[in-house]
Order: C-alpha cells, then structure tokens, then sequence
C-alpha cells in the first residue's frame, strides 16, 4: 500500500515553499531607500539600519523559534510569525510618525516574525526528507530567495502609484494572509516514521554513539562554532549588495529605478537559484568543497564588479554573488544535520541563523558607511573580496566532530 506520509510530505514542501517566497520580501527592501530618503530626508546609513534591525531580530528569533516549537509544535510558530510579520509590514505603513516607529515596526516586529515563521520549513523539511536532505533544505529557502523577484518590481510599481506608506501596508496584508494560510500545514512526521527503503545514520557525540546531538552538546564542539563563522561570513558579503541594489544598480548601470528594480528581480533569481544549487552540488562534492567554492568565486567577482558598467554585465555578476550567498543558506541546514543529526535541528541551525542576525549589521553598515564616507562603492566591495580571501581557509580546516575527537 502507498505511504500517505510519503504523499503528504510534499504537500508540506510545497506551503513551506510559498512561504519561504512571501517571506523572502524582506530581499526587496533596497527599493524602498530612494523613496524614503526622498520623502523623510533620512540618510542611506539611517535607512539601511532598519533592514539591519530586521535581519538581526530573524538571526536571534529562528532560535527562539526553534525551540518554542519543540513544545508547542512548527504550526503554532509559523502561523505567529506570519502574523507578526504581516503586522510588523502593515505597523511600518506608520512610518511618519518617525524613523524609530519604521524601526520598531518593519525592524523589530516584522524581522521576529519571519524569524519564527523562516526557521519552520526548514527543520520540518529536513525532518520529512532525510533521503534528500540538502536538495530539499535548498528548494525550501529557494523560495525565500525568490521572493525579492516578485516584491521588488511589485514594491516599485505600488511605491509610484499610492507611495512607499501604503506599499508597506499593502504587502504586509498579502503576505499575512499568505503566511498564516502556509503555516496550517506545518507539522513534524509521526515519530518514527521514515521513507520507505530509507536508514538512518548514526553519528558520534560527546557521550557516545548516538543518533544526534542536544544543543547544549552541540555548542560544546567547535564544529559548530566553524559553521557559525561560515554563514557569517558568506552572508555578510552577499548580504551588502542586497542591501544596496536598487542604488547600486543605478549609479553602476546609469539605469532608473524602474530599470534597476528589474535588475533586482533578476538577481533574486540568482539567490534562490544558488539555494537550490550549491545544495544539490553539497550532496555530490561535500559541504567542505562547495564553500571553498563559493569562496573563491566571490573573491574575483567583488574586486571586478566597481569597474563594470553595462546593465546586462553588473547584473550577471551580482546574480552569481547572489547565489553563492543563497548557497550558504541552502547548504549550512544539511551540513549542520549532517555533523549534529537531524533530531534538534530546529534549535541548533536556529542558533547558527544569529550568524544571519550579525552579518546583517556586519556587512550592509560596512558598505553603506564606505558609500557615504568615500563617495562610491568599490573601497567596501573591494574591502569584502580581501574577506572573502580570508574566509576561504575556514572550510578547509573544519572537519566532524566524531573525526575531531
């Protein structure tokens, strides 16, 4: 007889998905930088702070979220977050009242609740597919990454037709309703269960052989300190051109905002591409391998993009940049399941995502300041490269714990 639990698994896959895609608005956020410097006077480091805030807050909330879910189950969780999110978006549409209450809204509330809801489909996935850990942890925060490709030509549009207040009010409305519908299929497998014809593998920790780790033994390995430091720096490279995209774009390209909102969508394509990618690529070349990879691309890339100045060029090699970022988000939930077992993955690849949270102050302030104090972008994005030289020797030296001790 057929296995309903193998049937239903993908109809999970396919909400986490849509979910992941509403979520993943928050990529779109540079098309909002011009129009709010132009309506409110609030510098490009003012208006960056607040994507900063929001990343931050999802870093440190896809923990919480991880563990709260534990006892009251990946439903509850997601279904918050899709509120808390919706609401941070439609709060954010208040934003005359000042910079702190776009902050507070779009920042705090919002960024917690894609903290919540961004943590659930992809420990409930690895959960659901232990036969195909890294493609599905890829096709799930693929979705994220494609939702800069629907928001950013929409926001532009929304922002030019009722201006960038109602934007926000608009989008956090949809994306409510979205999230919160997604959520309802949110659940972990029967315990026990497993795909038909499919073993676990043990793995070894500080106590013994067993099939995975606590978070508190986990936090006792430097191994999972290495893969903090991966997504950390990964994302904080990847990150700043996210940040500054739509401005960038412009001053690179000499394109309008019409044209560089385009250029955004398309890149997005890169960050969910490479989430999908570099992690089907993990399974065959090894997690180790794919991050020196993407080490070793960025590099080149970062120091050429200053000099490049045709549309079609800047966009190619910002969507490469963007799926190396991606690929760091769609390989660390397999490599971190594949060192610390699968079972309390939720907490403990939540409690990597803080990486996210750091990078995000790390890497977009780190540009936008370069921005502001020289007067272009190639100093910062020449400044990432030689970090990206750095990061390369990382991957090199982690190995698992088991082998460890």
């Amino acid at each position: 007889m057929p296995d309903n639990n193998d049937y239903n698994r993908w109809w999970i896959a396919v909400a986490g998905i849509l979910m992941q895609v509403a979520l993943g608005a928050v990529y779109a956020w540079s098309v909002f930088r011009v129009p709010l410097a132009k309506q409110f006077h609030w510098s490009i480091s003012q208006i960056t702070l607040t994507f900063t805030i929001a990343i931050m807050v999802v870093g440190f909330a896809s923990f919480f979220g991880g563990l709260w879910s534990k006892r009251v189950g990946p439903r509850v969780v997601a279904i918050t977050g899709g509120v808390l999110y919706g609401g941070g978006l439609i709060l954010a549409s208040f934003s005359s009242i000042g910079l702190w209450w776009l902050y507070l809204s779009y920042g705090v509330i919002g960024g917690t609740g894609l903290g919540f809801a961004y943590i659930v489909p992809i420990y409930v996935l690895v959960k659901w597919f232990p036969d195909r850990r890294g493609l599905m942890t890829g096709i799930a925060v693929g979705g994220f990454g494609f939702g800069a490709l629907i928001t950013a030509p929409l926001a532009t549009h929304l922002i030019q037709t009722v201006g960038v207040l109602h934007t926000f009010a608009y989008l956090g409305i949809a994306f409510l309703l979205l999230t919160v519908a997604t959520g309802f299929f949110m659940q972990n497998p029967p315990e026990g269960w497993a795909p038909a014809g499919w073993a676990p593998v043990q793995t070894q920790n500080v106590t013994g052989t067993v099939t995975s780790y606590t978070l508190g033994q986990a936090l006792k390995t430097w191994q999972w300190w290495a893969l903090w430091l991966l997504l950390f720096l990964n994302t904080s490279a990847g990150i700043s051109i996210i940040s500054q995209e739509s401005p960038m774009f412009q001053e690179f390209a000499k394109t309008t905002a019409i044209v560089a909102a385009g250029m955004v969508g398309i890149v997005a394509i890169g960050n969910a591409l490479g989430r999908v990618f570099w992690a089907w690529a993990s399974d065959l070349l090894g997690r180790r391998a794919t991050f020196v990879v993407m080490f070793l691309l960025q590099i080149g890339l970062f120091w050429f993009i200053p000099s490049l100045h045709t549309a079609g060029i800047v966009t190619l090699v910002s969507f490469i940049i963007l799926m190396c970022y991606g690929g760091g988000f769609g390989t660390l939930p397999a490599f971190a399941a594949d060192y610390f077992g699968p079972a309390n993955i939720g907490s403990i690849y939540g409690l990597i995502l803080t990486a996210w949270g750091f990078a995000s102050a790390f890497g977009p302030l780190l540009i936008a300041h370069m921005r502001q104090a020289t007067g272009n972008y190639t100093t910062g994005l020449h400044m990432i490269a030689g970090i990206m030289a750095l990061s390369t020797i990382l991957p090199l030296l982690i190995r698992p714990p088991a082998e460890a001790r």
